[in-house]
């Protein structure tokens, strides 16, 4: 890896008040602290001081995003003196923009969708020499990137945790996870990787492989196309649509199939869980509250199992621990910039809407296909 990389090592804290809440010692590791807000500042500087290296100064990087992904790309790009340009779709909002500009990319509407952003940027990289494609999640060297998460956990902890959790999308974070636990011999530690109902197309990606519950009927939701991966002999819950709030940064397509391939051989497991947007919210206010950070809810939703101890016991049962001085978990707290204080109020008050019966109880997906409800 690139010694002289752009990231900062970022803190690993103790959460007294999620330890109370779970009964473990629960860390986060503060990825929201990099300048672009997100831990996908790791990987994509790393691609880009690589494509620097073997292609010169006047290297063009071009991405398509209107998210995190761009947001660190253009930070990347102006640490090094880089042109960049940010192809994005309409309906990005006024603040993604300026936050885009301020940094110096060239930001160009790409048309109505990401895939018409995207057209247009591979247009461009594919006839001007200088210019690269820059890979929002699928990709070895953005893993290679975001693997270095863990290097520094191993250093701060100071032990091998019990779990790790993480909030999973295209599958970029969790590709960084698994490459850097291998990496530190973290490679039977198990990995709970989160996502919110309607954007879960890792959730059902893996469900359709290695004999999981819907290997065989591969019955999907509607909106959900059935693709096969050849390269990686795996099959992939496409996603048309998505009806979770949690899309702007959960909502890939499909994940990396190399990653779902990387998941199932993985000795350690990966678990998958989904959870309602509501629990994302009210998680996400919660957090606000009593840690004083704002977070995306894609990042909130990593968080909900540390405010639902029967959620967080069914993820890490408590018999399945060998040490004696008890369960020790790192929370991925994996940022985003699309966050703001009114926001964060209407999250909130959404999520308080839900009405308040005692016999209403919140239904998550777990891997296994079971409907856990508590």
């Amino acid at each position: 890896m690139t010694v002289n990389h752009l990231w900062k090592e970022t803190p690993l804290i103790y959460s007294s008040h999620l330890s109370e809440i779970t009964g473990a010692a629960v860390y986060l590791k503060l990825e929201n602290l990099h300048p672009s807000h997100s831990f996908k500042y790791r990987g994509i500087s790393h691609f880009i001081q690589k494509a620097k290296k073997d292609l010169g100064p006047d290297v063009h990087v071009v991405i398509a995003s209107g998210g995190n992904a761009g947001l660190a790309a253009a930070c990347a790009a102006k640490s090094l003196g880089l042109k960049c340009s940010v192809f994005i779709p309409e309906g990005v909002t006024a603040t993604t923009l300026a936050l885009l500009k301020r940094e110096g990319a060239e930001v160009i509407v790409g048309g109505r969708q990401y895939s018409e952003a995207l057209k247009r940027a591979e247009e461009l990289v594919a006839k001007e020499p200088h210019a690269v494609m820059v890979p929002a999640y699928n990709d070895p060297t953005v893993w290679e990137g975001h693997s270095s998460m863990i290097h520094e956990i191993r250093n701060q902890l100071g032990q091998e945790p019990d779990a790790i959790f993480c909030s999973v999308g295209g599958a970029g974070l969790l590709g960084g996870i698994i490459v850097g636990c291998q990496a530190v011999g973290w490679d039977h530690v198990p990995l709970i990787a989160l996502e919110t109902i309607g954007s879960d197309c890792f959730y059902w990606s893996m469900s359709l492989n290695g004999g999981r519950f819907n290997s065989e009927k591969k019955v999907l939701p509607p909106g959900v196309n059935l693709v096969y991966n050849d390269e990686n002999k795996v099959h992939l819950a496409h996603f048309t649509g998505f009806s979770s709030k949690a899309s702007g940064s959960l909502g890939a397509s499909e994940p990396a199939p190399k990653i779902v391939s990387m998941s199932l051989e993985r000795k350690g497991g990966v678990k998958t869980v989904s959870v309602p947007d509501e629990l994302s919210m009210q998680t996400l206010a919660d957090f606000a509250h009593d840690h004083k950070f704002l977070v995306e809810l894609a990042c909130s939703t990593t968080l909900v199992p540390a405010y639902h101890k029967q959620l967080f016991e069914k993820l890490v049962p408590v018999e399945k621990c060998t040490k004696t001085s008890g369960r020790v978990v790192v929370f991925i707290v994996c940022g985003g910039f699309k966050i703001d204080l009114e926001t964060a109020a209407e999250y909130e008050r959404l999520s308080q809407d839900v009405p308040k019966d005692p016999r209403m109880r919140w239904n998550v997906k777990y891997d296994d296909g079971e409907l856990f409800s508590f």
